[in-house]
């Protein structure tokens, strides 16, 4: 199974996304946005920007 993007309701009322890895483990979670429709255009911004993106190592 791939990985999931789960849409929830936070405490104080606002929208978030969660990217959650096949075995469960959250691998990204998302700002807080005013509506469920942002949120979702949240979810669809990470996943075109991921698709292709290449890895890159850094010092630190």
């Amino acid at each position: 199974m791939a990985g999931k993007f789960e849409v929830y309701k936070d405490r104080a009322g606002k929208y978030r996304f969660r990217l959650k890895a096949s075995n469960g483990q959250v691998v990204a979670t998302g700002e807080a946005y005013e509506t469920k429709a942002s949120a979702l255009k949240g979810c669809e911004s990470v996943r075109k920007a991921a698709e292709g993106a290449p890895v890159v190592e850094v010092e630190s």
